[in-house]
């Protein structure tokens, strides 16, 4: 019988590998997107009475309207996803973001911005309150400081309104992680270029040439735009545990086959 004998050196490697392969797949997965929208997560425009566009808007991702409402402006050409006119999924999914927006307010602040221009500042992952109206003026920068989950929160009193508003996203910070919470209703200004989720409890006001890299969501009235353009932008799947395991897996057998060949 012959024994083949293998370098301690390739299992140290591939063991001390696969462990940490196993030790990632235990360690809880922070997810980009931690506020759970449920049935709304895939609608880039969602609205109570009206959705309007008065210009040649575009939106990327479901659009719709409910219990009774009316979409006017849209052919099927200016949406890259489903239009859903009083459906049982845009129901459903102005229910859930209405628990969203609910959970949303809930949060306890970090810091209050009350009075101040939410615009040519940097701030970092929390939650900021306005306790009753806000303005939105030039460039604000969001730090993640390298934690791809951090989430950035606004909570809005009353209104939102925007002035050649935009954002700059830093060290993991993106758009899948900003939310606007406002108690009334919001005003995007010309070329505002927006991004995260913002859902107003009334209704939204979306101004030429205003971009958005998220969601624009309105719980009890209308979204009116003018030659507007809202993207929603994928979250990747993390791979799976199964998958990762199975990698480390293959590349212990392949060592495995070269060694043996090698003594033989």
């Amino acid at each position: 019988m012959t024994i083949t004998r293998f370098k301690t050196s390739t299992f140290s490697g591939l063991s001390t590998l696969l462990l940490a392969v196993l030790v990632a797949c235990a360690a809880p997965h922070v997810r980009a997107q931690t506020i759970d929208l449920g049935a709304a997560s895939t609608f880039a425009v969602l609205a109570s009475t009206t959705v309007t566009t008065s210009g040649a808007s575009s939106v990327v991702g479901d659009l719709g309207v409910s219990p009774s409402g009316t979409i006017i402006g849209f052919s099927g050409g200016d949406v890259d996803g489903v239009i859903h006119l009083n459906t049982g999924t845009s129901y459903d999914a102005r229910q859930d973001a209405y628990t969203a927006f609910n959970q949303l307010a809930a949060l306890a602040f970090d810091q209050d911005l009350s009075s101040t221009d939410l615009g040519d500042r940097t701030l970092n992952a929390g939650v900021y309150s306005y306790s009753s109206a806000a303005d939105f003026n030039g460039m604000l920068t969001l730090d993640a400081q390298g934690n791809e989950g951090a989430l950035f929160v606004f909570q809005i009193g009353t209104t939102l309104t925007t002035a050649n508003a935009s954002f700059n996203f830093v060290n993991g910070a993106s758009a899948d992680n900003v939310w606007f919470q406002v108690g009334s209703s919001t005003t995007l200004g010309a070329n505002t270029a927006f991004a995260g989720t913002l859902i107003a409890d009334v209704s939204q006001t979306l101004a030429t040439g205003v971009t958005v890299n998220g969601r624009v969501i309105a719980l009890t009235g209308a979204i009116t735009m003018d030659a507007s353009q809202i993207t929603l932008t994928s979250i990747p799947e993390p791979a799976s545990a199964a998958l990762l395991v199975s990698a480390a897996a293959m590349m212990l057998v392949a060592s495995r086959r070269r060694e043996n060949r090698q003594a033989a």
